[in-house]
C-alpha cells in the first residue's frame, strides 16, 4: 500500500528478491500458520462462487488456496510490480491464471477504481500502511459480505520489536515503516462501514478478525 510513504519506498522493502523467497516457501510448505488461519476463518464463511478482492496478496498464494476451495475468481491489488513474475508463475502452475486478475492500484487513494467483491481480505498489511482509518475504509466499502484482515498484536515486546525494526530502516535510509494500530480503532472503522466481527484468533505473531455484512 502507498500512503505517506510513497510506493518507492514499498519497492526497496517488498522486491523481486524477496517475492522468489515467498513463491519458493509456498512451493516447498504450502501456506503458513498465519495464512492457514486466514483460511479457516473464510472456510468458515462459505467460499463457494464468491468474488475475492486481496489486498497487498504478494505472489498470490492465499488465492490460490481460495481458488482450490471454492472461490470463482479473485482480483489482486499491489502498489509495486515487484511480485508479478512469481505470481504469474504459481498461477500457471496451478492452473488459476485465468481466475485472477492483477492490479498495481492504492485503493485507499483511488477506492472508484475496482468493484465491490463478495470477500475481501487484507493479510499482514495494514501494519505497512500509515493511515489505517482510509485503507479499512476503502476495504470495508468494497466486501459485500465478508472481510478478513490479520494485524500484529499491539503489546510492549510487539512494539519493541517495531521501533528495532523501523529503526533499522532508518539506518538504511529507507522510509518504509510498519506499523501496529490500535485493533479496536481498526475495528470502530469497520463497523461504522455496517460490518460486524464474528471471528477473533489471537496468535502470538498475527491476530486475525473475520466480519460480516
Amino acid at each position: 500500500m502507498s500512503g505517506c510513504c510513497g510506493s518507492a519506498s514499498y519497492t526497496s522493502v517488498f522486491g523481486p528478491r524477496l517475492a522468489r523467497g515467498l513463491a519458493a516457501r509456498y512451493r516447498r510448505r504450502g501456506p503458513d500458520r498465519a495464512t492457514r488461519r486466514v483460511l479457516a476463518v473464510l472456510d468458515a464463511q462459505g467460499l463457494e462462487g464468491a468474488s475475492v478482492l486481496e489486498i497487498g496478496g504478494g505472489v498470490g498464494e492465499l488465492q490460490l488456496e481460495l481458488l482450490r476451495r471454492g472461490a470463482a475468481r479473485t482480483t489482486n491489488l499491489e502498489l509495486v510490480d515487484s511480485y508479478e513474475a512469481e505470481a504469474a508463475a504459481l498461477a500457471a502452475a496451478a492452473g488459476t491464471g485465468g481466475r485472477t486478475v492483477r492490479r498495481q492500484l492504492d485503493i485507499a487513494a483511488d477506492p472508484g477504481a475496482v468493484a465491490v467483491h463478495d470477500v475481501v481480505v487484507l493479510h499482514r498489511v495494514v501494519c505497512c500502511y500509515p493511515d489505517h482509518a482510509r485503507l479499512l475504509a476503502a476495504a470495508a466499502d468494497h466486501a459485500g459480505r465478508v472481510l478478513v484482515f490479520s494485524f500484529p498484536p499491539r503489546t510492549p515486546v510487539s512494539r519493541a520489536l517495531l521501533a528495532l525494526v523501523n529503526g533499522f530502516y532508518r539506518v538504511i535510509g529507507s522510509s518504509f515503516r510498519n506499523y501496529a494500530h490500535p485493533p479496536e480503532a481498526m475495528l470502530e472503522v469497520l463497523r461504522a462501514r455496517g460490518l460486524r466481527p464474528v471471528h477473533a484468533c489471537h496468535g502470538r505473531f498475527w491476530r486475525v478478525a473475520g466480519l460480516v455484512r
